[in-house]
């Protein structure tokens, strides 16, 4: 039979309960190996209750102390009971100095200390009994979570300024780098909003004109990686150049931001407008002008593609390699059969291939392909040279090399390109 003696029913706190004629101390903390909480007790005296029901800062400190021995169960061990114990009378029944003293031996938790409102800078300083005069029953999570986000700046050597943490409220990551950052101008203190919003302009400066165009390889959604260091390194460098003393964090959050949004663009945009703004789509009327495609894989699918598709050839060509790419399907085809000429793409090594055909097979010989070979830097470099051969045929790759006819040649090109960087 459990029944609740004392709560102050507020989040986590520990309630006090009567187990079969028994005082426990109850709390949740941890989790199952299901990820469920999990619910540990341990006895306690009547004199530790009424320090309990009387001394909301008491409680807390409690709490404090026995949620380590809660992590060190883990997901299925028990409580160390007697060390649960051992903690009461230090506690809850001492002065406030052998109370800091024994904070200062034992492990404890900070977080719901913070979140209950606890003076940081006196925890800092071992005075958790002074520190708790300013202890509230209810919580504010986002305290414990601004705290902790400052330590690991701390330990990082990033000391933020007034500019830094509008910047970091302003695109949301001030608690947490990792999310993917947003326009919050409610955020930032309204005095420190223009400020913050002159740092955002030099960065959309920046990266006026640029894109971050779609990588297929990397899914339907896949973007450009290698477009992304672009415009981060473009924005980086106007920002440093611009406002000098801001931190690192506050550099990343607005790079980050610039680059997110230009891949949010991408990826809300139909695969033709893509590859419109790649250049696709000039010289449409030209007479070089494909007509029929097949498109191939290393796994011998094929797809075919008719001028009268009213998608482009480099639309339908991207979303067949989104398709199909993988770890062990990394060389595509593009071929004009009409014409004896195609281009293989080699993405595993970011290079290519125009292969025209020299002599066709004639009275059962077999046909004579001329293949030459070019590097490419990377996606932005394959659409071009993708959309220069749909619009012109091999002949108009010319001006896009230089094409090599020797494998040894194009392998010394790409350990040159390597060892430069």
């Amino acid at each position: 039979m459990r029944d609740i003696v004392f709560t102050r029913r507020s989040g986590w706190i520990p309630n006090v309960i009567r187990e079969d004629g028994e005082l426990k101390l109850m709390l949740g903390a941890g989790a199952d190996a299901n990820h469920d909480p999990r619910t540990f007790t341990f006895p306690i005296g009547e004199a530790h209750l009424a320090v309990i029901r009387e001394d909301l800062a008491r409680h807390l400190l409690l709490w404090s102390a026995v949620l380590p021995l809660c992590d060190a169960a883990g997901t299925r061990g028990p409580l160390d009971e007697e060390a649960a114990v051992a903690l009461l009378d230090p506690v809850l029944l001492s002065v406030p100095a052998d109370v800091d003293a024994t904070f200062r031996r034992i492990r404890w938790a900070r977080g719901p200390l913070i979140s209950h409102g606890a003076d940081i800078g006196l925890l800092d300083r071992g005075q958790v009994c002074a520190a708790m005069r300013s202890a509230t029953v209810t919580s504010d999570a986002k305290r414990t979570q601004k705290y902790y986000a400052d330590r690991r700046r701390a330990e990082r050597g990033q000391v933020l300024g007034i500019l830094d943490t509008g910047l970091l409220m302003y695109t949301g990551q001030y608690l947490h780098g990792s999310t993917i950052p947003r326009r919050l101008p409610d955020a930032v203190n309204p005095a420190l909003l223009p400020e913050v919003m002159r740092v955002i302009a030099t960065a959309e400066q920046a990266c006026a004109g640029m894109r971050i165009g779609r990588d297929p390889r990397r899914g339907k959604r896949g973007t450009d990686r290698r477009d992304w260091e672009r415009m981060e390194a473009a924005v980086d460098a106007a920002v440093r150049r611009a406002h000098p003393e801001l931190v690192d964090d506050a550099v990343r959050t607005v790079s980050f931001l610039m680059c997110s949004e230009a891949t949010d663009r991408t990826r809300s945009a139909p695969m033709d407008d893509d590859e419109e703004a790649a250049g696709d789509c000039a010289d449409s009327g030209g007479s070089a002008r494909k007509t029929s495609l097949s498109f191939t894989d290393d796994k011998d699918a094929e797809k075919r593609w008719l001028r009268s598709n009213p998608r482009t050839a480099t639309a339908e060509f991207w979303e067949f390699v989104g398709d199909r790419y993988a770890g062990d399907n990394e060389v595509f085809t593009v071929e004009d059969e009409a014409m004896g000429e195609g281009l293989q793409f080699h993405f595993y090594a970011d290079s290519i291939a125009r292969i025209t055909t020299a002599r066709k097979g004639e009275g059962g010989a077999d046909p004579e392909y001329r293949v030459e070979y070019s590097l490419v830097d990377g996606m932005a470099g394959y659409r071009k040279l993708l959309s220069a051969f749909v619009r012109g045929g091999c002949a108009a790759l010319d001006e896009h090399g230089p094409w090599m006819s020797d494998a040894a040649d194009l392998e010394r090109a790409r350990r040159r390109r390597d060892a430069a960087g």
